[in-house]
């Protein structure tokens, strides 16, 4: 599907429609509908606990909607099988808040896990495609490393690198720059600008760091009480005169969000 932004047409790359979820008795989304176009940055803002995180996990299949439809591409992967799900989720690539490295392997062999989850066995193959990975990060020297001897913001651009080995329509980053010095946030802001212009890759951001998110969005949708209060650019949103969203990005206190 083509939408027509600004004058220009876009492919919808991942369509969520009316999506509402409960966790238990709790309702977490009341009713989701967002468009994110091939080949943006689109960040994820809002409260704590309201919902930026499930949003990822239903693009990845991981939660299944109560009521409503995620389409990726042009398929609805709401009613698919883990077999079908598998395949979906190879065409996606997810970096966890904490990096999720595996500590028993070294560095060269956590950026290989997805190829050899797919069945790739070539070592001269693996080897060249996690050192051409890691050189995109700025690690290659650390190939044989194991995580526990990297600061936290290099586990970042490991786990960046074992998103994008198997090179992904969309990366979907939960809290990148949680917990980082200002120096290594701004790395992986401008990896994730990198991954996005050299490759083309869509990337869904979840964040709470409003620097990083106007520094790399295209779009920001600012999720409020279950649903999308606001989708615009970084200036749109900085320019509105919505008490709402003026309080919420600029930190000051305010009715239920």
């Amino acid at each position: 599907m083509d939408n027509d932004l600004n004058g220009e047409s876009q492919t919808v790359s991942i369509r969520l429609e009316g999506i509402h979820k409960e966790l238990g008795a709790q309702p977490v989304l009341r009713g989701v509908n967002l468009e994110i176009f091939s080949g943006e940055t689109i960040v994820l803002i809002g409260a704590s606990g309201g919902g930026k995180s499930v949003i990822l996990k239903h693009i990845t299949g991981l939660m299944r909607p109560d009521s409503g439809r995620v389409v990726i591409g042009n398929q609805d992967i709401s009613e698919l099988n883990e077999k079908g799900l598998a395949v979906i989720r190879q065409r996606i690539g997810v970096l966890f808040q904490n990096g999720a490295l595996f500590d028993s392997m070294s560095i060269g062999q956590n950026v290989a896990f997805p190829l050899r989850e797919r069945g790739e066995k070539n070592i001269k193959t693996l080897t060249e495609k996690v050192t051409k990975a890691l050189s995109l990060v700025g690690l290659e020297e650390h190939i044989n490393k194991m995580p526990t001897t990297l600061s936290g913001g290099m586990r970042k651009r490991v786990a960046l690198a074992r998103a994008m080995i198997a090179k992904p329509e969309s990366i979907l980053y939960d809290e990148p720059t949680a917990g980082l010095d200002p120096v290594s946030t701004g790395s992986i802001d401008s990896l994730i600008i990198q991954m996005q212009k050299e490759y083309g890759i869509t990337s869904v951001v979840v964040t709470h760091d409003m620097k990083s998110a106007r520094t790399i969005a295209d779009r920001i949708a600012f999720l409020r009480q279950g649903s999308v209060y606001f989708c615009g650019t970084p200036e749109e949103m900085d320019g509105s005169d919505d008490p709402v969203i003026n309080n919420f990005i600029n930190g000051h206190p305010t009715e239920e969000l």
